[in-house]
């Protein structure tokens, strides 16, 4: 797992090729696989991959996000606020987990946030995105994950970044 960590690296630049069917449901299959309070698991998704969707969807926040219109795939991540208040967290772990996955199968992949975000569009990111996808009040738009196999390669993260200073044992 620390070597995968090593080398996932935000990606915002894609090449123009699809993302085969049976990635992104190793990808979605992940993200529910992970812990959740209660075992409550709040979280669901909208895949999207219509370029005028996508498109549209660069307008969710406040600066655009320009990569979105041209990455081959882009997840919403939904939370259930209904079925419990640690939503957030719940969802947060399945976004990761999707972004892990992701990096295990060569694929590159970039958190977009959208929960307390303005859009484009002179109201939050949130209502932006669900209004755009349909999305009912009762789910919490939390982010999107843009996933498509990388144009280039970053550096490796190397364990010198490690900050041993944040690491406190037994009390602060």
């Amino acid at each position: 797992m620390l070597d995968l960590l090593l080398t996932r690296r935000s990606c915002r630049k894609f090449e123009d090729k699809a993302v085969e069917a049976e990635k992104k449901e190793k990808l979605l299959q992940a993200a529910q696989l992970g812990p959740t309070g209660k075992n409550t698991r709040p979280w669901e998704f909208v895949v999207v991959e219509k370029k005028e969707t996508l498109q549209k969807l660069g307008d969710c926040r406040q600066p655009n996000q320009p990569f979105l219109p041209k990455t081959p795939l882009a997840i919403v991540v939904l939370g259930n606020t209904q079925k419990t208040d640690t939503w957030i967290e719940d969802v947060s772990i399945a976004a990761v987990i999707m972004q892990l996955e992701a990096e295990k199968l060569g694929l590159g992949s970039c958190w977009v946030q959208i929960r307390l975000r303005e859009s484009n569009q002179g109201m939050s990111s949130e209502e932006y995105v669900r209004k755009l996808l349909g999305i009912p009040e009762y789910m919490a738009v939390l982010s999107i994950i843009a996933v498509g196999y990388p144009s280039g390669t970053m550096p490796a993260h190397q364990l010198d970044e490690v900050d041993q200073a944040k690491i406190h044992t037994e009390t602060y």
